[in-house]
């Protein structure tokens, strides 16, 4: 058996953790590729840990040498990057002071002679920019995945230190990339867009099942504000009593939620099916896609429910319009709001006649603006011009 290249740093020193996996002495070919170290909070569960999957799988390894870094846990997105034979370093000090995870950071950008950085999200920017910046590394970058970097003053102090440091900052949607200038009006000229990208392969397009069977993706957490959708169902239901939701996914508020359930006498129309690897079976299984976030960037879940074919009734809030054409591929309604979900929703099965044409309509939107290939391809060149313009 092979040994996994997924190693943890502790407390012991760090160069000896790093020696079994990795020859930071590259020659020849290798040493022509560009060196680059993607840093996360978690490698566990989520839309950013598949995208960083989707980093490993097509950057192009000809001309990039990819490794990730992560400061907490670890599961199965970690197991599907180290793989595709990529290392995934586990950046654990326990009680340890916070100054040994910048310092292990900087030594594992060191002893990996990185060129570039590329945290994810305000908390893994503080440290590898940081880091980086003790390292010498001579390019460091970040991308925000949700609507700017956060809310609490801990927060908003990480981004402007870290953004100091950083030579570019990007945002997964226009309206994240607004909300982190206002943020930091002083990096306003390092902050653009760019958008996230989808695997089209495989979300092959099927289109809508005729019958008013719903479904919603996401973590069952806070911000994804699941008790409106499921008090916009129990109003669905008593107009259609065949309407069916079902959720998928799993997280802090799924007692919550299916005490919730109970007591809106929905333990018939709702299913929860918990954590599931096989989605894109089960998007081709609804008639429509149903989401109540009053927060988002750009969300993976809706662009992987229009490439299958759904049409979507989501919240107009963060970079969902700029997924969703109004009555075209969807409608958006405001967020918080169960009645006016309820509508849309109810508004939406009497016209099954319009379902086609809309499923058509949001496959050919994904295609020409979140495919995966281009994403990955952004960022390759965006990687590139950086490291030539120092190289000179």
């Amino acid at each position: 058996m092979t040994q996994s290249p997924i190693v943890s740093h502790t407390t012991a020193p760090l160069m000896s953790q790093c020696g079994s996996t990795s020859q930071p002495n590259q020659t020849g070919r290798d040493a022509e590729k560009i060196r680059i170290c993607h840093v996360s909070m978690c490698l566990s569960t989520g839309g950013l840990e598949r995208l960083l999957v989707e980093f490993a799988r097509r950057t192009n390894p000809q001309q990039y040498d990819l490794q990730f870094a992560v400061l907490g846990d670890v599961g199965q997105p970690a197991e599907d990057i180290a793989a595709l034979g990529k290392t995934v370093t586990q950046i654990y000090t326990g009680k340890s002071s916070r100054w040994s995870q910048f310092s292990n950071l900087k030594k594992l950008f060191v002893d990996q002679r990185i060129d570039i950085v590329h945290s994810h999200n305000t908390y893994a920017h503080f440290y590898a920019s940081v880091a980086g910046y003790l390292a010498g590394v001579p390019v460091i970058l970040n991308t925000q995945h949700g609507r700017g970097c956060g809310n609490t003053l801990k927060q908003r102090g990480h981004f402007l230190l870290a953004n100091r440091l950083a030579h570019q900052i990007l945002a997964v949607s226009e309206d994240s990339a607004k909300i982190c200038r206002k943020q930091d009006p002083f990096s306003r000229s390092r902050i653009a867009a760019l958008w996230n990208g989808i695997d089209l392969e495989r979300f092959c397009f099927h289109g809508p099942q005729k019958k008013p069977h719903a479904i919603s993706v996401a973590r069952l957490s806070p911000e994804k504000d699941f008790p409106t959708l499921l008090q916009a169902t129990r109003l669905v239901v008593d107009h259609y009593p065949s309407f069916k939701l079902t959720l998928v996914g799993d997280g802090p508020e799924r007692s919550s939620l299916e005490k919730l359930c109970s007591e809106l006498n929905l333990n018939s129309q709702v299913t929860f099916l918990g954590e599931r690897s096989d989605v894109p079976e089960l998007l081709k299984q609804a008639g429509l896609f149903v989401s109540s976030s009053s927060t988002e960037g750009i969300s993976l879940t809706l662009l992987e429910a229009l490439a299958v074919g759904l049409p979507i009734i989501t919240t107009d809030v963060g970079g969902n319009p700029e997924i969703i054409e109004q009555d075209v591929t969807g409608y958006l309604v405001p967020s918080g709001n169960p009645q006016q979900l309820a509508e849309a929703i109810c508004s939406h099965l009497e016209h099954p006649e319009t379902w086609d044409t809309m499923a058509n309509a949001g496959r050919t939107s994904v295609e020409k603006k979140f495919h995966i290939n281009r994403m990955i391809k952004d960022y390759e060149d965006l990687y590139r011009s950086y490291i030539l313009e120092r190289r000179g």
